[in-house]
């Protein structure tokens, strides 16, 4: 049941981290003195140093860190967040929550406690929430993976069930039911769009909220064996505050990424997983649409047709799983949002298939270790496959091994698409393999190899091999870097790239240099290349002060970094120095100013907008930009941006709103506007791209969303609506209508130029 109502003086955690350390030491007396021990309590330090949780006790800590015991029961839990089950009396709560954020190491501002447990099947979670004014609690969405669940209140579980130290899985639930899964990879990078089976409810009160989280074993990876040892964090982020709070500590200057710190995790005893099972799952799927599209050649008009197609998951072992599929489709993937482009570079639009998102923290190559340089070459870029600028081709057939074996992590991919008539599109066969092995504590090295069979630019193939490192000095510093080669038939050029990169990140100052060399013929065709010929060298310095006692700023921000670019024959090509100021507030809002000093060589002319021409030649410019990004709390939130100055040897203004407006927490609007305003000589000119999503959630497993935008560079107005309704966890339904209109104004141009409905089912089915 949930507790009673809590006085404003008990509703504060009163154990700060040293209690977690009490804990080990009360824990280790029982135990010499005679104290019943549980089959798992022996000994009574774990490998680590840590103290293991002695029955009843649930954790404990000392100066190595926190373990935490998983509780086995015998019957299992109803998912339904209202903490009934007489096991919430029986076993001990965990309430050692200790702050990152404001006030680092001390007990969270709010009563909050957990429980663990796991049966035959699930491994279960359990929150309680309280609040003493639920008129704070942050919690506008309730979609499931919705970016903005994390800006909500939230209480969040990290797994790391390798206990590689390295790498985990993340669940959140929200006030209102939200659900948002994801995996992480190196401690850095969090694939937000990976997708598994698992059940969440919520349940308020007058003074809190209430969860239950249950994720089926089936659904995760693991070693081998049924003793098992695994990472843990939980962590309750209340928004309102700027608060985060764990278990674990996490450091300040880790930031919100933190809870990927597998490393400073709490270490979870006493789990006895399932034996293995089939590890089957099959997806068959079934679609329809209904086309038109007046631009095709030939044109199109209401084709109505089919298709169907299967995906297949097989656990080789529990960490291990192979993937086949046939005949993918991608129907039910929201389109692009358009963009303002005012370089002369190509965009680096983001993966939006499932297919692709599973996993793809394997494939992440390059060592780098912080920001820097964002002209360096991406080695493997799934939207190369399957994807002919804007246009789909088919993929026909399809497979891939993704996981661990000892210390090592594997990932291979091997996927062949159709052949398109007009324009002409060859059958292709994409092949990715990448390795990566653990060393050391929390470094890895490792080797990638893409291969496509008809290159793109000569007549033959195309294979790119790099290797790649990533070495953690301490904490706060690590070293990165690779070496690439690629090879291409018929091209005979300097075909080699590399990058060193170095980062210092400490709470109070900050420290990044980078170089990256891309020569001259270095072609990878499965990867994306935005800049080709150059040598660029990046450094950037961090001064971040927290002001004591003030109620208004948390943390100053100070920045200034060089990008120093020129071609492989030491000419300068571009320049830009940045300086910058931020300050953060207690309740995360936050404001940022920014001066630009850039050098540009245009070695042919470059046409930003229509009627403004740049000729070739050398350019210095200035600018300034402001931003303002008001906190989720706020009704409305996102960021609000202005950049004021010289472009090229003209002028530009730029205003752009990036935001979401809150409406309840079903039902939301997210504009997206920029507007941009060009200038040289007597020449004037307006780019505008102009959209806005709005979703309406019905569950946190069914939502309608509607994303609607122009664009004046393309002159074409498009909106797309999309119905997703995951009706069985793992099975959904879809309905997606989309349709795009010509702006130009062109006589006979004006009007539709295509418009589709597709309706799309599949089911899954585990074994």
């Amino acid at each position: 049941m949930p507790s009673p109502r809590y006085s404003a003086e008990t509703r504060r955690n009163t154990t700060p981290v040293t209690g977690v350390f009490l804990v080990g030491v009360l824990v280790a007396c029982a135990g010499a003195t005679g104290q019943a021990q549980s089959p798992d309590a022996s000994p009574l330090l774990l490998d680590d140093g840590r103290p293991r949780p002695v029955a009843p006790a649930v954790i404990a800590g000392n100066e190595r860190g926190v373990a935490v015991r998983a509780t086995r029961i015998t019957e299992p839990i109803t998912i339904d967040g209202r903490l009934d089950e007489a096991v919430y009396a029986q076993v001990p709560a965990i309430t050692e929550f200790v702050q990152q954020e404001p006030r680092f190491g001390t007990p969270t501002s709010e009563s909050t406690t957990a429980w663990v447990f796991y049966d035959d099947a699930n491994f279960y979670v359990a929150c309680r929430c309280l609040m003493a004014d639920m008129t704070q609690v942050v919690a506008n969405d309730m979609r499931r993976d919705s970016s903005n669940l994390r800006q909500n209140d939230n209480f969040g579980v990290f797994l790391d069930t390798f206990h590689d130290r390295r790498n985990g899985y993340l669940f959140y639930v929200s006030p209102v039911g939200g659900m948002f899964d994801g995996a992480t990879a190196n401690e850095r990078t969090n694939n937000a769009d990976w997708n598994t089976v698992w059940n969440a409810k919520v349940t308020r009160s007058a003074d809190g909220w209430y969860a239950e989280i249950a994720i089926p074993f089936k659904s995760l990876r693991y070693q081998p064996g049924r003793q098992q040892t695994w990472g843990i964090n939980l962590r309750r982020t209340i928004r309102g505050r700027n608060e985060y709070a764990y278990i674990a500590p996490i450091r300040p200057e880790w930031g919100v990424g933190g809870f990927f710190r597998a490393s400073a995790a709490a270490t979870l005893v006493g789990l006895e997983v399932p034996a293995a099972g089939k590890n089957l799952e099959l997806k068959p799927y079934g679609v329809s649409r209904l086309t038109t599209d007046r631009i095709a050649r030939p044109p199109v008009r209401n084709d109505l047709g089919y298709d169907l197609g299967l995906d297949v998951k097989y656990g080789v072992t529990k960490s291990l799983v192979a993937d086949f599929t046939y005949n993918t489709d991608f129907a039910q993937v929201e389109v692009d949002e358009a963009q303002v482009n005012l370089t002369r570079f190509n965009l680096q639009l983001p993966e939006k298939r499932e297919f692709f998102l599973e996993g793809q923290g394997i494939y992440t190559f390059g060592g780098v270790t912080g920001g820097g340089n964002g002209d360096a070459p991406t080695i493997f870029f799934s939207r190369r496959i399957g994807l002919d600028g804007a246009r789909a081709v088919p993929i026909g057939l399809g497979g891939r091994l993704a996981g661990r074996i000892g210390q090592y992590n594997i990932g291979a991919l091997n996927i062949s698409t159709d052949r398109i008539a007009s324009p002409e599109v060859a059958a292709t066969n994409f092949s990715v393999l990448r390795v990566r092995r653990d060393v050391m504590q929390r470094s890895s090295i490792g080797a990638l190899l893409t291969h496509r069979s008809d290159s793109s630019v000569a007549a033959g193939g195309n294979q790119v091999l790099g290797l790649d490192g990533t070495f953690v000095l301490s904490q706060n510093t690590t070293l990165g870097g690779y070496v690439a080669h690629s090879r291409t038939t018929g091209l005979a050029r300097d075909a080699i790239s590399y990058r060193a990169n170095f980062n210092y990140g400490a709470d109070r100052y900050g420290l990044q240099l980078d170089r990256t060399v891309v020569g001259d013929g270095f072609n990878p065709e499965v990867g994306f290349l935005r800049r080709t010929r150059f040598r660029s060298s990046y450094g950037a310095v961090r001064f971040s002060p927290r002001p004591r006692r003030n109620r208004i700023i948390r943390q100053y921000f100070y920045e200034s970094s060089l990008d120093y670019t020129t071609s492989n024959q030491n000419e300068l090509e571009s320049r830009t120095l940045t300086a910058s100021a931020r300050a953060d507030r207690q309740n995360s809002d936050s404001f940022r100013l920014t001066y630009f000093n850039e050098f540009e060589l245009l070695r042919q002319p470059f046409v930003p907008a229509a009627g403004i021409r740049v000729p070739a030649g050398r350019y210095g410019f200035q600018h300034a930009a402001a931003s303002w990004t008001p906190g989720q709390q706020h009704r409305l939130s996102g960021v609000l941006t202005a950049d004021v100055g010289q472009f090229y040897d003209g002028s530009r203004q730029t205003a752009s709103v990036n935001a979401r407006l809150g409406i309840t927490d079903r039902f939301g609007i997210e504009p997206n506007i920029s507007l941009n305003w060009l200038q040289r000589g007597g020449t004037r000119a307006t780019l505008r791209v102009a959209g806005a999503r709005a979703t309406f959630t019905m569950t946190p497993r069914m939502f309608v969303a509607l994303l609607v935008q122009h664009s004046s560079a393309s002159k074409s107005l498009a909106a797309n609506l999309r119905f997703r309704w995951e009706y069985e966890p793992g099975s959904e339904f879809f309905v997606v209508y989309s349709d795009a209109h010509d702006t130009s104004g062109t006589p006979g141009q004006f009007g539709l130029q295509n418009r589709g409905v597709v309706v799309k089912f599949n089911k899954l089915f585990r074994f």
